[in-house]
């Protein structure tokens, strides 16, 4: 009989629904859950984990799986370019049936599947109804341990990625990304093109992306996050039996540490474009460090906040500068980040470039004003389960959680810490978070009023 183990006490993740993004949602969704989502820890009879929320209204399953080893940062140097093709490569014919073949199963089915490769970890999508969940997780299971490389669909993937490596080398925002990129990681490897080069990639061979599965598709990095119609001890059937043939462990060499450059600065990539762009960019804050979530707020009033931020609201509504400004975190294993962009007439991004540094400091000096702290504390908390609507949704951010570190109760307690950041928090979190000496833009145009200050690196 099969065993499925399990925590005797299942963790339990309450995500509630707020109706209206105000002040009164921080009450409202700490004390009066509207609806409950639960998830709980899988193991099954072989070991392999997953995290599952349980959903039986609907006849539905959605599974993501990533791969910590799989990103295009692990790519060997010379072959930068492989985990995007082999990612764009799974899907097109496994074990018996041919890439015709094993697309007219999915489509026939109704089954969704598909993989992609960013930086730090190579993930899949699976989409399913109930009643083709067994032929679903074959599909899946084959195009991960057996999948094909035959020559015609390997040559058509190819050509796309390099129609899309020209299309990039045209595209300004793209420039300015992969120029930032080797400013702020110098001979790392992120600082390599993720899709790779016309040069690497067209070198790639079948056997190249058969030597990515053999070592770097391994149970050691395997992270599944599940949401629908099954029940835990189905789930544990179905792990073993999608996953059990996978190799125990990866073998691939660890990413070098990261040091980023402290010198900050502006470096221009001439262009003859009506508008110029702009990416810039600055170290950032790990997950586990005390302050992340003070910062994660700090953020968002200065950049993150669309219409309400201060970036948006010193650069588009007061000076007509330009029709967007934005900052996010990007978190590159070893490297968290800020990075920023706007994008405005060329005789204007000097002008543009000096409000953001100037807010920046600002923010960095003084912090955030007890008003602004509240209302966007409120709007992360009540947008939260907007982030729960669909199955997939839900399955995907399992997996995330598990490649990023988070515990399992992270669905449980992610609304309270921010509900927690005090105006102390915020404004000790500013100091240390935002060092506008050591912002690194990249303008692709020929931007007046801007003096060049770095180099990009080849």
């Amino acid at each position: 009989m099969m065993t499925i183990s399990l925590p005797r006490t299942v963790g339990t993740v309450s995500v509630r629904v707020a109706a209206l993004v105000s002040a009164l949602v921080v009450a409202a969704v700490l004390s009066a859950p509207a609806r409950a989502v639960e998830a709980q820890r899988v193991i099954s009879p072989g070991g392999i984990e997953a995290w599952l929320v349980e959903d039986h209204s609907v006849p539905v399953l959605s599974v993501s799986i990533g791969f910590k080893a799989g990103g295009s940062a692990y790519d060997p140097a010379g072959k930068e370019g492989l985990a995007t093709l082999v990612s764009g490569m799974l899907d097109e014919g496994a074990g018996d049936f041919d890439s015709f073949a094993f697309r007219t199963r999915l489509e026939n089915t109704a089954i969704h599947l598909s993989f992609s490769a960013s930086a730090n970890s190579l993930t899949g999508t699976l989409k399913t109804v109930s009643d083709h969940r067994m032929q679903a997780f074959e599909l899946l299971r084959l195009a991960l341990t057996k999948p094909r490389f035959d020559a015609e669909p390997l040559d058509r993937v190819r050509h796309q990625i390099l129609a899309s490596l020209a299309e990039e080398a045209e595209d300004p925002q793209a420039l300015a990304g992969e120029a930032l990129d080797r400013l702020m990681f110098p001979g790392h490897p992120y600082a390599r093109p993720a899709q790779g080069t016309p040069k690497s990639v067209t070198a790639l061979t079948a056997a190249d992306l058969r030597g990515f599965v053999r070592t770097r598709l391994a149970l050691d990095g395997l992270k599944v996050g599940v949401s629908g119609d099954i029940t835990p001890a189905e789930l544990g059937q179905m792990l073993d039996k999608t996953f059990g043939e996978l190799p125990k462990t990866a073998n691939v060499p660890p990413l070098p540490a990261v040091a980023i450059p402290q010198q900050g600065g502006i470096a221009v990539i001439d262009r003859d474009l009506p508008q110029a762009v702009a990416t810039f960019a600055q170290p950032g804050l790990e997950r586990a460090d005390p302050d992340f979530y003070p910062a994660y707020v700090v953020n968002y009033i200065l950049g993150g906040g669309g219409f309400s931020s201060r970036l948006m609201t010193e650069v588009r509504e007061k000076r007509g500068l330009a029709y967007g400004v934005y900052a996010y975190f990007q978190d590159l294993e070893g490297a968290p980040l800020i990075i920023g962009g706007v994008s405005t007439n060329a005789a204007r991004v000097g002008e543009s470039l000096s409000v953001i540094a100037a807010e920046w400091q600002k923010m960095a000096e003084s912090g955030p004003t007890a008003e602004e702290l509240e209302a966007a504390k409120s709007y992360l908390i009540g947008s939260w389960p907007l982030r729960f609507t669909s199955t997939g949704a839900v399955a995907s951010m399992l997996m995330s959680m598990q490649l990023d570190g988070y515990p399992l109760d992270h669905l449980q307690t992610r609304n309270a810490k921010v509900a927690a950041v005090t105006l102390e928090d915020a404004r000790r979190a500013a100091r240390r978070l935002l060092q506008a000496d050591q912002l690194k833009t990249v303008v692709v145009g020929r931007p007046k009023g801007v003096t060049a200050t770095l180099t990009v690196p080849n």
